[in-house]
């Protein structure tokens, strides 16, 4: 019988590790909130971490080593003191290049409008069925798309299902009275972020980060000058995006999470691709025109 007990226990240790894809880090600040008791603070912060990292976000079995790296930082800016708060939520994930000690950004970005409950010692609850909570329901959105993006950058189109569940929460939080859930909330924000995502207008946008990745960076640990031409081969084809959707949320968080490490990958290109380089990235991605002018003088 102990022995069996034995087997037992390491058949569930196995299972516990093998549920977590994620390895999130979470910060929670406050440093406008005015009070001499912070302690639900600390606690909610676990209580975020634990959820992210404990759960099953993808369909395969993940090991230790691979569990996607992530950072959650939430901003409080206002507690009533008892359950109610809102603030901010930054969100940022990353992904190994091969064969290298180099991590490349796949998300970062700022959800301004988090405003939800939560009780100290209260159970972090959540159904891809039905919504259940506000906080929870933000934190499933923000890790099934992270997953998504995790594996575009592996498989051409592989976060299609993740993207798929994000949509799902989004449709499941429509009743809910707070923001960031709706088309008309705004166009930066939650809903817009999983319309795009999965909106085949911007399927060429998805199959470049396939391309850039696998083709491009995971080459230039080995063979550097390889992967930059495959990398400044493929920067033409961020003009297929369409030129009316270029301010959209997906190419607004694509660009934020790669407009300096495209300034990096060809600080040292010959003036020509420069050129070509700074006259496609300008194009496509206006808002950062002078990050990329800046290739001119580098």
């Amino acid at each position: 019988m102990k022995v069996l007990s034995i087997y037992i226990f390491l058949f569930l240790l196995c299972g516990m590790a093998s549920a977590q894809d994620l390895n999130a880090t979470v910060q929670v600040l406050s440093p406008k909130v005015q009070s001499t008791n912070k302690r639900i603070l600390q606690t909610l912060e676990t209580a975020m971490k634990d959820f992210l990292n404990g759960r099953k976000w993808s369909q395969d079995n993940i090991l230790p080593q691979e569990r996607i790296e992530c950072n959650f930082i939430l901003n409080v800016t206002n507690w009533d003191g008892n359950s109610n708060f809102s603030g901010e939520l930054q969100v940022l994930s990353v992904r190994p290049v091969f064969n290298s000690g180099y991590t490349s950004t796949l998300l970062n970005t700022l959800d301004k409008d988090i405003s939800f409950s939560y009780t100290e010692g209260q159970t972090m609850d959540f159904s891809d069925q039905s919504y259940l909570g506000e906080l929870t329901s933000i934190l499933a959105f923000y890790a099934d798309v992270i997953v998504g993006l995790d594996y575009d950058s592996f498989s051409r189109f592989g976060g299609t299902p993740y993207f798929a569940a994000a949509q799902t929460v989004v449709a499941n939080a429509q009743g809910s009275s707070a923001k960031g859930w709706k088309a008309f909330d705004g166009n930066k924000n939650r809903y817009w972020l999983q319309e795009n995502l999965n909106n085949k207008l911007y399927q060429p946008l998805r199959s470049f980060m396939y391309d850039y990745h696998r083709n491009g960076l995971d080459l230039m640990a080995d063979n550097a000058s390889k992967g930059k031409k495959a990398i400044f081969d493929l920067m033409p084809t961020l003009s297929q995006v369409d030129m009316q959707r270029v301010g959209g949320m997906f190419p607004l968080v694509f660009f934020t999470a790669k407009r300096d490490e495209f300034v990096s990958i060809f600080a040292n290109a010959d003036m020509q691709q420069k050129v070509q380089v700074i006259n496609i990235l300008t194009q496509v991605d206006p808002a950062n025109g002078l990050k990329y002018q800046a290739l001119q003088k580098q």
